[in-house]
């Protein structure tokens, strides 16, 4: 299913532009917001080196299709939007949208479970499993302060690798990439769900039952295997957006 528009007939960009806003409400109705920091972008279709940003000060459950700003690989405008960006914030998505050509969609949070599993040393661990869907499948990169730093693009491209679907970002947070923002919407879910899990399990105070490597490495083949089916990714979506639709689906003006 794909998303439909209050517009007639909605160019390629215009789709993109109402997925992106459907994801920063979802991620403002599963908390996962910091405020009007952090960001999703998406890739312009027809238009390389172009992406969809948040409008900075806006809080996400305000943002809208038509609120999106288009930017260049730097993090400057590129249209006549009135909003402002935070360019400054874009380094880590703009280090992903260069390597990654693959991932048309990239998720940035500072959740606080995220926050807190990236300052665990063992990083996230198999321990349920929603954990093992990423078993294999993520990168770490260590802290070397506010992304600010042009230079640190490489080294977090170097830790995304080329089959990664998303990095740890050790003492600060989260990061997934996806093939549509539907995709990456539902790694960003997960992940943070198999954070949320482990702070819980941590807090018992029991020792961790952790299964042996080979199960964990058989239940990453599993998800290898059947994750991230077109199909059923996209009746998962549909039913986002129905949720949002019924909530208040400004979104897609």
């Amino acid at each position: 299913m794909s998303v439909t528009s209050l517009r007639p007939d909605p160019s390629p960009e215009w789709q993109q532009r109402v997925e992106l806003a459907a994801c920063y409400r979802l991620l403002a109705h599963y908390k996962m917001t910091d405020l009007i920091y952090t960001h999703s972008t998406v890739r312009v279709p027809g238009e390389p080196g172009r992406f969809l940003i948040n409008p900075y000060g806006y809080r996400w459950e305000e943002i809208t299709a038509s609120s999106l700003v288009k930017i260049d690989v730097e993090g400057d405008k590129v249209d006549d939007s009135p909003h402002r960006v935070n360019p400054a914030g874009f380094t880590i998505h703009s280090a992903v949208h260069m390597a990654r050509h693959d991932a048309a969609a990239v998720i940035h949070t500072h959740t606080r479970a995220g926050m807190a599993v990236s300052a665990c040393k063992g990083g996230l661990l198999p321990i349920s499993q929603i954990a093992l869907q990423f078993y294999g499948r993520l990168g770490i990169h260590d802290y070397e302060g506010i992304a600010l730093d042009l230079d640190e693009r490489q080294r977090i491209i170097a830790d995304l690798g080329t089959d990664k679907c998303g990095v740890i970002l050790r003492n600060h947070g989260l990061l997934t990439v996806g093939r549509t923002v539907a995709e990456a919407f539902s790694l960003m879910f997960y992940l943070n769900m198999a954070c949320e899990v482990q702070v819980s399990a941590l807090s018992m105070g029991q020792e961790l039952e952790i299964p042996p490597k080979e199960v964990c490495e058989k239940v990453g083949q599993q998800y290898d295997q059947m994750a991230f089916d077109d199909g059923d990714l996209q009746l998962e979506w549909a039913a986002h957006l129905r949720m949002l639709d019924k909530i208040d689906p400004s979104y897609r003006t």
